[in-house]
């Protein structure tokens, strides 16, 4: 077996794309979308057709402008998920809007609506994942959706506070971002790359594994954001791994012995369980300058991408 197929042993692969091509090709349990790939997405020729429909969507759906146009891009993000469900046999996250990421009730109403409509298409929520900004606001909202049986994705994770948090709160899933933590840590140590297993990325996510597993928590885990091969090499074991075709297609060209670095049977962890309120949550997170600094640029980039996919809507609308 090549390293993909042994891969899938032990990890759930979920697809970090919105190509359907791409998805068909490495035949993935879940996909997971963002804005950013949202973005992507909608300059490929197979999602023409769902633009028009989520444009024709918000018009039959009327109110002024500015509704129209969260309506098109709602719909749009649905549309684009369903596409995705065709083929996967599992699940598929969609993204609630970054700038909702410090609004809990509003976070809270904006997941409700896209259940609504998938729901509306005949698409259950048990296939949804909701992704929401590992914000204090954003996991307390998740915490209130999965009580009303909408899991959710708690995206944007970069320090161990975050995840202790979204522990607590119960959520589905957390998405912790190797490739963004070794970014920042490769610029502040001004190195060109680190020992596979010294990589500040993956030990960040072993440590919340560890946690999770060893203390009985139910949140899985799916390491995301990959910059190369080795860090998923060092995460095989993991609940779940988001990955994007170029790296899948690596790994599937790959034939050498693939290791399982993480057993929940054996985790172990040196962190006390602890429930945190909100300033120990706030303090935590503010204490470590990486995840701080990614926590607030993540959100804005993906808000900037948000900006970006309703300006093609609004392009669209004006057209039609």
């Amino acid at each position: 077996m090549n390293q993909l197929e042994q891969l899938q042993q032990f990890t759930t692969l979920v697809a970090d794309t919105g190509d359907i091509e791409a998805i068909r090709q490495y035949t993935p349990e879940d996909a997971t979308t963002n804005p950013s790939l949202l973005l992507k997405a909608v300059g490929l020729p197979h999602y023409q057709s769902q633009l028009h429909q989520a444009h024709d969507y918000a018009r039959s759906e009327g109110g002024d402008m500015q509704t129209q146009l969260e309506n098109a891009t709602d719909k749009l993000a649905v549309l684009i998920g369903q596409e995705i469900l065709n083929i996967v046999p599992g699940r598929v996250s969609t993204e609630v809007d970054a700038r909702l990421s410090f609004d809990k009730k509003a976070s809270i109403n904006k997941a409700r609506k896209i259940i609504d409509m998938y729901e509306q298409d005949g698409i259950g929520r048990n296939r949804i994942l909701i992704k929401l900004a590992s914000t204090w606001e954003g996991i307390q909202a998740g915490a209130q959706l999965e009580k009303e049986g909408i899991n959710c994705n708690l995206t944007l994770l970069f320090s161990f506070t975050q995840a202790q948090a979204c522990a607590d709160a119960g959520v589905f899933l957390i998405s912790p971002f190797v490739g963004r933590i070794f970014d920042w840590y490769k610029k502040a140590d001004g190195v060109d790359a680190y020992a596979p297993a010294e990589d500040p990325g993956v030990m960040s996510v072993q440590r919340i594994y560890n946690y999770y597993k060893s203390n009985g928590f139910n949140t899985v885990v799916m390491g995301a954001s990959f910059r190369n091969a080795d860090q998923i090499r060092q995460l095989a074991g993991c609940d779940r791994l988001t990955i994007s075709p170029g790296l899948m297609q690596e790994l599937a060209d790959t034939d050498a012995k693939l290791d399982k670095i993480l057993d929940s049977q054996n985790a172990s962890s040196t962190d006390v369980k602890t429930q945190l309120s909100e300033n120990d949550f706030r303090w935590g997170h503010n204490a470590d300058p990486m995840a701080t600094e990614k926590l607030a640029e993540g959100i804005r980039l993906f808000a900037a991408d948000q900006v970006k996919l309703e300006t093609i809507l609004n392009g669209e609308r004006a057209v039609a």
